[in-house]
């Protein structure tokens, strides 16, 4: 079954979330340490993806466009309006707390290099290994976020879903249209700029800034535009360097 690695993570997370609002009754000073202590480690792990890049040029043009489309589409303002739309139907208390749970755990899970991997593994080999383990760690961290910031996380699985299984389905014909050298080149430079929309999320959490993470999400298509662009472009000039050498 090629959607059984994502059916399995976004059930995590959801039974993760649930098992969240049972250890809810927090102090508000351990909640603070909790997050700050979430925030310092979801920064070391984008930090660590940003630097597995191998041409930053792709990361940073990649990051522009995006981040120019993103804002002209309004995509964190539309994430927040959705977070909100569900806060209203579960009678929540109208604080935005739903809505920021709802919109941060959804970019975490949904950035992560393990996202695409996991979802291209299970379409290509049927090997759900990557996203049983993405799955292990989505819900423990989906416990601790619930704890933290409440039950809006549990809503983050349904974009998971979407998302992972969209990427499977799509990989199941994806070898047949794209080199293997290609989608390798990919893979590689979509972590480095998952790994820095991460490194944001992180800070976000911090409180050191308000990066509008969401609006930087078109990036993932322009680094798969880019990264097309030059391994062709690249494949070009050894062929040509090769028949002038000839």
């Amino acid at each position: 079954m090629v959607l059984l690695g994502t059916v399995v993570n976004a059930l995590a997370i959801i039974f993760g979330a649930l098992l969240g609002t049972i250890v809810k009754n927090i102090p508000e000073h351990v909640k603070t340490t909790i997050m700050q202590a979430i925030g310092l480690a979801v920064m070391v792990l984008g930090i660590g993806m940003g630097l597995k890049s191998d041409q930053y040029v792709i990361v940073i043009g990649s990051l522009v466009v995006g981040g120019l489309l993103g804002e002209k589409w309004r995509l964190e303002d539309r994430l927040n309006q959705l977070g909100s739309w569900l806060e209203s139907k579960v009678g929540g208390k109208g604080d935005g707390q739903i809505a920021k749970a709802f919109v941060t755990t959804t970019l975490i899970y949904v950035v992560g290099a393990m996202a695409i991997l996991g979802a291209l593994d299970s379409g290509l080999r049927g090997d759900h290994s990557v996203l049983y383990t993405k799955a292990m760690l989505d819900g423990f961290s989906a416990i601790i976020f619930t704890s933290t910031l409440g039950i809006g996380v549990i809503f983050s699985a349904v974009p998971v879903l979407l998302y992972q299984g969209v990427i499977a389905l799509f990989a199941t014909q994806i070898d047949k249209y794209i080199a293997q050298g290609l989608m390798d080149m990919f893979i590689v430079e979509m972590t480095a700029t998952g790994g820095l929309m991460i490194l944001a999320i992180g800070l976000n959490l911090l409180g050191i800034t308000k990066i509008r993470v969401a609006n930087l999400l078109p990036s993932i298509i322009i680094v798969a535009i880019l990264v097309t662009i030059v391994y062709y472009w690249q494949s070009i000039l050894m062929a040509f360097s090769f028949f002038s050498a000839a």
